[in-house]
């Protein structure tokens, strides 16, 4: 790592936990998605995002040993305790909640209540398999049982983390069989990615796809390359299975061969002409970490080419789009959430600070991974 980038990572560090211990406070155990006016909302207990928070917490508090973000990832854990139980609300994406909040809080402290809630929401995610389509069903609803959607690779680690736990390999079969669907179904031949396929939920037939967050359904929304790149390697760190990190390398040439001169994309690579111009600082953040993930399994200029791209990325991030304003809770400014609902368009979201930090200490030298 050359000095220019010491330099940039030692003072984003700075920066964040400055802002942290600024806004750990006011924020407190609540469920931040959105900055609206400098200020994070606070979303419902089974929101998907509310793993997000208690994730930044535990790795600032493995940073800087400050008790006081232990005790409030602590307590969103505990609130997360209603929708775990309660059941009926959640969906797929209880591995971005729980991984990021109990298995982050069992790996850095121990905590065997922390465990179970991790196991627990493991086998909520395996009860949505599909085995005749080998799918993750995504969200609820009536007509959406056959839906599946790119986000849920990052969800997978939750299953493959609760084979490893327990010895029962049967978290794993599935979380495998649902990488095999996004490689056979997701990838196009370019490169980009559906973000939404759709399933007989009966026979496990693909009837097709939809556009969903992205431009087309056919097009190249960014956060879900991202989530595509960083989501297939932390399968291949499972499973060692090199087919998933060919993959995630072939849609990571395709992003990093399509980034404008910034580095940070567009919210879909191939919207229309008028529309191309929202950003997406956090698929940016998402895809810096998980580039360092695959320089991790790579060699000699390989990874060389894989670390320079995220410092790139990082770089661009902290100098481009880093919020140093006092009254603005967020890290990143520019995150798109959904162009095609017209629903926070280049704002700060807590996914986007997340990846960010993420990405900034694996810079520093950090080797935990909740993941």
């Amino acid at each position: 790592m050359n000095s220019l980038v010491e330099s940039m990572v030692d003072a984003a560090w700075l920066d964040v936990a400055k802002k942290i211990e600024r806004t750990s406070g006011r924020i407190g155990d609540t469920f931040p998605h959105v900055s609206v006016n400098g200020r994070y909302d606070d979303n419902e207990l089974d929101w998907w995002t509310n793993g997000f928070w208690p994730g930044i917490l535990w790795m600032v508090y493995e940073e800087t040993k400050n008790p006081a973000y232990r005790q409030i990832a602590e307590s969103c854990e505990n609130k997360l305790d209603m929708p775990l139980h309660d059941f009926e609300l959640l969906h797929h994406d209880v591995g971005f909640m729980w991984s990021l909040s109990s298995v982050a809080s069992y790996k850095l402290t121990g905590n065997e209540v922390s465990k179970r809630r991790a196991l627990t929401a493991a086998s909520h995610l395996a009860g949505r398999f599909n085995n005749k389509g080998n799918f993750i069903r995504a969200w609820n609803g009536e007509g959406k049982e056959g839906w599946a959607i790119i986000d849920c690779l990052m969800n997978l680690p939750l299953l493959f983390w609760a084979s490893e736990t327990t010895g029962d390999p049967r978290f794993k079969h599935m979380a495998e069989a649902h990488v095999e669907t996004v490689i056979r179904e997701f990838l196009q031949e370019d490169g980009s990615v559906h973000h939404v396929v759709v399933f007989d939920p009966n026979t496990g037939l693909r009837i097709g796809e939809l556009g969903g967050q992205g431009y087309s359904a056919c097009s190249a929304w960014s956060r879900g390359a991202a989530w595509a790149v960083y989501g297939l390697t932390l399968a291949y760190g499972y499973t060692q299975n090199q087919r998933y990190l060919d993959k995630a390398i072939e849609v990571s040439q395709y992003v990093l061969e399509n980034l404008p001169a910034d580095a940070v994309p567009p919210w879909d690579f191939k919207a229309a002409e008028d529309q191309i111009w929202a950003k997406d600082s956090s698929a940016a953040a998402c895809l810096a970490s998980g580039l360092l993930e695959i320089a991790k399994y790579s060699q000699g200029e390989m990874a060389e080419y894989y670390h320079r791209s995220a410092c790139d990325i990082m770089q661009s991030l902290y100098a481009n789009y880093f919020s140093h304003d006092s009254d603005e809770e967020g890290l990143l400014h520019k995150a798109t959430v959904s162009y095609p609902d017209n629903r926070h368009i280049e704002v700060p979201v807590i996914y986007g600070d997340y990846f960010f930090i993420e990405a900034l200490l694996k810079l520093k030298g950090s080797q935990t991974l909740f993941w």
